[in-house]
């Protein structure tokens, strides 16, 4: 086997994993928020109760197969579901490119499911479950400690890089304080909601104070500039909530993937 036909092949193994993470993730994203078991049942048409068979339950290609209808009742299959799955497996692949095998391609597989599951949470519900963001930061110290022993080889590392993602929780919590205080002064309401700050705090535990920074302003700019255009084409009101962790999320994954790159273009140009 050449070694161009032996990279497509790994990349295909990455790309599988990745869509069945994602399977997965739609049915935390949909059971989770409804007190619902994530094992139990087993996946079904939430219209006729149905349960999938093992080839209409293949990441991606059984919705093709399906033709994006139930087998049983022909009710529609939203389109969301096979876009996760790509889009989760697509990521996959990237991170993989970008860091190889190592520590830190297993752990932001793990980050970015986190933040793509709280993203689409928050899309549908408005809330951030506490379980995915306590958990999400466990996880997180656990990755420094694990990436600074990897690093270093020493204990002395590891507690170095555990007290970096400390200190990035405790910003995060701050940071975002300090947004929701300008804007719920700005904006005479409540500016950002619980969920949020504990999002960031587990953000910072991931990406070290500096990323989450730098997540932090990319966060705000997208949120300014989305919401800006859907009050412009009338999609949302001028006083009407919109839930903030997709951005967080979003700016979350641009830092883990990209932020010394943008940090390093951010220097040349002004420094």
């Amino acid at each position: 086997m050449t070694d161009s036909l032996l990279n497509l092949v790994v990349l295909a193994i990455v790309f599988a994993l990745g869509a069945a993470i994602g399977s997965f993730l739609n049915v935390v994203v949909y059971r989770l928020p409804a007190g619902l078991s994530l094992v139990h049942p087993p996946s079904r048409c939430p219209r006729c109760l149905h349960r999938l068979r093992a080839h209409e339950n293949v990441p991606v290609l059984g919705w093709l197969w399906l033709r994006g209808r139930c087998a049983h009742c022909q009710a529609r299959i939203a389109v969301r579901y096979p876009l996760v799955e790509a889009g989760t497996g697509m990521l996959f692949v990237w991170v993989f490119l970008t860091f190889g095998l190592t520590w830190q391609t297993l752990g932001y597989w793990v980050l970015l499911a986190w933040l793509l599951t709280l993203a689409l949470i928050d899309l549908d519900t408005m809330t951030l479950p506490g379980v995915l963001t306590q958990s999400g930061l466990f996880l997180g110290l656990l990755f420094q400690c694990c990436w600074g022993w990897q690093t270093t080889g020493t204990w002395v590392g590891a507690i170095q890089f555990f007290a970096e993602g400390v200190f990035g929780m405790v910003v995060g919590i701050w940071l975002l304080d300090a947004i929701a205080l300008v804007g719920s002064v700005v904006l005479g309401q409540t500016a950002m909601g619980a969920g949020d700050a504990k999002l960031m705090a587990m953000m910072g535990a991931w990406l070290g104070w500096r990323s989450l920074l730098l997540a932090g302003f990319v966060a705000c700019g997208l949120g300014a500039l989305v919401g800006t255009g859907a009050i412009i084409i009338g999609r949302l009101g001028r006083r009407q909530a919109m839930p903030f962790g997709p951005f967080l999320a979003t700016a979350g994954a641009i830092a883990a993937l990209w932020g010394d790159a943008l940090m390093q273009w951010y220097q040349r140009l002004f420094f």
